[in-house]
This record gives structure tokens, C-alpha cells and sequence, in this order.
């Protein structure tokens, strides 16, 4: 009897382990953008009852796990199907309503006629070829009036994880607490919404394949060797740095402040360097440049080998998954290039 409670108990507390907890996966993976309580941030409110009455699991789950390529909200493709779920009922728990249930057939409508109607409805706040406000979501470094930007429709990701009756849905009725308001109350009639609901449908083949498919970059750091001393080479970084129109900040030993006070290599050298019109404009693209911004470029010399070197913003830029700072990024790799070759020359 004490043998088969012990395997009871045991097979219990092993089934408690092997649960994932929704609450401990939000507060891991999404709380950051989406709010402690699903109020929104950088990333859109989840707990906004107009949202969670128009989305399903479905969309839900395949979102988590796919994304928006290129607006900010990453994949987790290494979240486990449980964990997926667990994450969803945790989400779905702040609607104290069943999910709408959508079906996958799709809408038989006319294209054409959706396109005009997008013109004139949905391009003021979607973009005019379905592209999403501007901002891709990140907020925290302007003005935020609104709860929420308006998504990018022609997101694969996006277009993978809603059906065409969710869509629909959307367009029917709106999102109280959003400047999405119901497109019959605008007064479209149900043949004209479906004609949008199959507009929308049509980006997936404009889709460009590159955007899904974008090579990052292998490089995590740009580094080159210089033929000088360590003395000379700093000196000729310097001199790069103001000829690129950037101020320099400060010369400090890599090491200071990390180990004690006078016993820092002097062999490692770091350059901190800013244009401020550049860190000004990045940070009102994407508040997270702050993490790589003001610049940087290191100096040492290890085995009489003397080696400049910096972060590769193009990898950079690939982690962000924000489309509107790859054009900064790739303008601060263009840079970097340009004042290492200098350096180095």
C-alpha cells in the first residue's frame, strides 16, 4: 500500500514539474514589451478586450511562434507545443470569455474592387501597400496617443496566422479602445468588407521572399589588423573619428571600472565617439540602439599583433528585427567600415 501511494505521489509531483506554467513563460518572454499585465509597451495590448474577443487561439499560438518578420515582434520556434499553449490560456485568462472560434476557409470575393476600398479606408492608417505605421510598434522614445499602431497587413506573419474569417471579423465589428472602428458602421456593406478581406489575402503573393529569407550577417564583430603601434594606431583612430563628422567622448583603458583601479591592461584601448544627429534620430526610430549607441571602437595588442575592432550593426539589426533600423544600421556599418580602413591604412 505505502509502494503504490509513493508512486502516486511521485507520478503527482512529476506531472506539476512537467506542466509549464503560462504565467512564468509571460513574465519571461513577453512582459518586457507587452506589459506585466498585458497593457502594452513596445509590443501591442494583449489584455485589450476588443483584441482578445476578435483573435483566436490559432492566431495566438502562431504568432508566438512565427512572428512579425521585420516589426519587432520576434519568433520563439523554441517554445515547445506545451509551452505554446500554456503561454495562450495564460493570455486568454484576461478575457474571462471562450475564444471566437474562426474557420480557415477563404473569403470568394473580389480583389479588385478590395484594393479601391483599401485606398480609401485603411491605407490613412495601414500604409498604402499594407506596410503598418510607422514605428513597427516601438513607441517608448516619441509621443504615444494611441493604444496601439496599426499592424503591417502584408506581414507573412501576419498573413500566416490570420484567417480570412478573423479578418473579417475585425472589419465587422472594430476594436473598441483602438482607432479601428467597424467598417459596416462606416457603412460597408458585407460584399464590400469581404472584397477587403481578399485585397488583404493578396499581399501573400506580393510578398517579397527575400524579407523572409534574410541572410544575417556571420560577422558578430568588424575587425581588421593594423600595421602600427598601439600608440599609433589609437592616434590614427582618433584622427578617422573626426573625420567622419563624429565628436570623440572620451580614450579610456577597456578594463576600467571592470577590474581594480591601476591594475588595467594597457595593452586593450577604447574609444567611445558620438554624432548626435545620428544617435538622435536611430533613438527615435528604436529606443534600443541605446544598447550599441553612443559608438564605440577597441584597440589592443595581443602577441605584438595589434587589432582594431567594433560591433557589426548588421548583425545587430538582424536581432532588433526591425525593418526601419536596417537602413541606420547599414548607414553605422558603412561608418565603422570607413574609420577601421582609415585606422588601419
Amino acid at each position: 500500500m505505502r509502494l503504490i501511494l509513493l508512486i502516486i505521489i511521485i507520478s503527482i509531483g512529476a506531472t506539476a514539474l512537467a506542466a509549464p506554467d503560462g504565467a512564468q513563460l509571460y513574465a519571461r518572454h513577453c512582459a518586457t514589451c507587452h506589459g506585466d499585465k498585458g497593457g502594452g509597451g513596445v509590443g501591442v495590448p494583449l489584455a485589450l478586450a476588443s483584441f482578445l474577443e476578435s483573435v483566436d487561439d490559432a492566431f495566438l499560438r502562431q504568432t508566438i511562434r512565427h512572428g512579425r518578420p521585420g516589426r519587432v515582434m520576434p519568433s520563439f520556434p523554441k517554445l515547445s507545443d506545451a509551452q505554446l499553449d500554456a503561454l495562450v490560456g495564460y493570455i486568454r485568462a484576461w478575457s474571462g470569455k471562450p475564444a471566437p472560434e474562426f474557420v480557415a476557409t477563404p473569403v470568394k470575393a473580389d480583389p479588385v474592387h478590395g484594393k479601391a476600398l483599401f485606398a480609401s479606408y485603411c491605407a490613412t492608417c495601414h500604409g498604402e501597400h499594407g506596410e503598418g505605421g510607422k514605428g513597427t510598434g516601438v513607441t517608448f522614445s516619441r509621443r504615444r496617443d494611441l493604444p496601439i499602431i496599426a499592424p503591417a497587413l502584408n506581414n507573412p506573419g501576419f498573413l500566416q496566422a490570420a484567417t480570412d474569417e478573423m479578418i473579417k471579423h475585425t472589419l465587422f465589428y472594430g476594436r473598441e479602445g483602438t482607432p479601428m472602428r467597424s467598417y459596416l458602421q462606416q457603412g460597408l456593406s458585407e460584399q464590400d468588407i469581404s472584397d477587403l478581406v481578399a485585397y488583404v489575402r493578396s499581399f501573400e503573393k506580393q510578398a517579397d521572399d527575400t524579407k523572409l529569407a534574410k541572410t544575417v550577417p556571420v560577422e558578430k564583430i568588424i575587425v581588421a589588423e593594423s600595421p602600427y603601434t598601439l600608440e599609433e594606431t589609437v592616434d590614427n583612430l582618433k584622427d578617422a573619428i573626426i573625420s567622419q563628422n563624429f565628436q570623440l567622448i572620451r580614450t579610456d583603458l577597456l578594463e576600467h571600472g571592470l577590474v581594480e583601479e591601476g591594475k588595467e591592461s594597457k595593452k586593450e584601448v577604447i574609444l567611445h565617439f558620438c554624432n548626435f544627429k545620428f544617435l538622435y534620430d536611430a533613438l527615435a526610430i528604436d529606443p534600443r540602439v541605446g544598447l550599441f549607441l553612443p559608438c564605440r571602437v577597441t584597440v589592443v595588442e595581443r602577441a605584438g599583433k595589434v587589432q582594431v575592432m567594433t560591433i557589426n550593426p548588421l548583425y545587430l539589426s538582424h536581432l532588433f528585427n526591425n525593418e526601419e533600423l536596417d537602413e541606420a544600421c547599414e548607414h553605422m556599418h558603412g561608418i565603422y567600415t570607413s574609420i577601421i580602413e582609415d585606422t588601419t591604412l
